[in-house]
């Protein structure tokens, strides 16, 4: 599969399917799923981000950065602990690849560490790519796999990657992600909700590749899931921007001591969030009366995804958050969709995007 990142960096396990998908718009594409089709069988359209997207990125990298850098070297420090120092990162696409690549690089600068990295796709509903396992298991000891990840907003990923790799002897289910609010997984660099910022930008910031995609008319029984390559894209081309913004911070997050850094204890300043984040949408989906909690998308990354590729009904932040900066991008990006926040006491997001349940769905 081709893409904008070296295979130094990162060897991508899919079928490059470019030409062959039409893609559909936000609007045909959430009628569409709402109407039962999967979404891994259909692709958005790729716009060149807006002057408004990429003020929204640029914010985001200036101000966390940082945060990020520091739960990246967290999360590596731990992977060690816990998995000593043979292991091969297996990212998932395409949201874990960055997080992956940075991972990797971390792992070479403080532990000299050279493991090897590849990417995968797994979809909800529709399982882990069964060809990219057989070729990752030929090659390597199972309990060499170790499963990586952008950050966790329910845990819907993690429990489909639990289920497929039931048939993987060997393998661990555990997943590795920098942030994970809903304290699901105890391979994380951080648990608070913080801003990720490739989360804030499709393809430009994931080697120019789009999301997965599975379709028997197009994916044959021996093939890897498909994605596309956003050639076309190249002039707007930030992948390397980022790995390199955030690699930067590195070295002042291995020094930094601030309550960041990955522990795996409940919030001691909000004990009421020891729960899983997946009970938090539970309780919410009652609440607001959403039969289906898939158009529930906790926390601050995935609130900004629905903010910028879906059809939103609604926003809820945690209370303050209009003074939150973290949350600065959701307020602007909202506000010029026209679409409603409203504060609500989250305990374990600063954040929740509320998809709207289409009328002619």
């Amino acid at each position: 599969m081709r893409s904008s990142y070296k295979e130094d960096d990162v060897i991508l396990l899919l079928k490059d399917i470019t030409g062959l998908v039409k893609p559909q718009s936000t609007q045909e594409r959430e009628r569409l799923i709402q109407s039962g089709k999967h979404y891994c069988e259909m692709l958005p359209i790729e716009y060149v981000p807006s002057e408004t997207y990429m003020r929204v990125y640029q914010e985001a990298l200036k101000n966390y950065a940082a945060p990020t850098a520091r739960a990246v070297c967290s999360l590596g420090d731990l992977a060690v602990r816990q998995r000593g120092e043979k292991f091969v990162l297996v990212s998932l696409a395409r949201a874990g690849i960055p997080v992956g690549i940075l991972l990797k690089r971390y792992l070479y600068r403080n532990y000299k560490i050279k493991a090897d990295h590849y990417a995968i796709s797994i979809i909800r509903g529709r399982g882990i790519d069964k060809n990219a396992m057989k070729f990752l298991l030929q090659r390597y000891a199972p309990e060499q796999l170790l499963f990586v990840d952008g950050w966790i907003g329910k845990g819907a990923i993690l429990n489909e990657l639990k289920k497929e790799l039931a048939e993987y002897p060997g393998v661990s289910p555990q997943l590795a992600v920098a942030a994970d609010p809903a304290r699901v997984t105890a391979l994380c660099g951080t648990h608070e909700d913080i801003l990720i910022p490739s989360s804030c930008l499709n393809s430009t910031v994931s080697g120019l590749i789009s999301r997965t995609f599975l379709r028997e008319d197009i994916i044959g029984p021996f093939d890897f899931h498909g994605a596309v390559f956003y050639e076309e894209l190249k002039n707007e081309d930030l992948s390397y921007e980022f790995i390199r913004a955030i690699e930067k911070e590195f070295c002042k997050a291995e020094t930094d001591k601030q309550p960041l850094r990955g522990t795996q204890e409940p919030d001691a300043h909000n004990p009421a969030a020891a729960g899983t984040g997946l009970e938090e949408v539970k309780r919410l989906a009652e609440i607001f009366g959403i039969a289906d909690i898939n158009l529930i998308k906790p926390g601050i990354g995935e609130t900004t995804r629905v903010l910028l590729r879906r059809v939103p009904w609604k926003i809820l932040v945690s209370a303050g958050g209009a003074k939150d900066p973290s949350l600065a991008h959701i307020f602007r990006l909202a506000e010029e969709k026209g679409v409603a926040i409203e504060e609500y006491p989250l305990l374990h997001y600063k954040a929740c995007g509320i998809i709207k349940k289409l009328a002619d769905a």
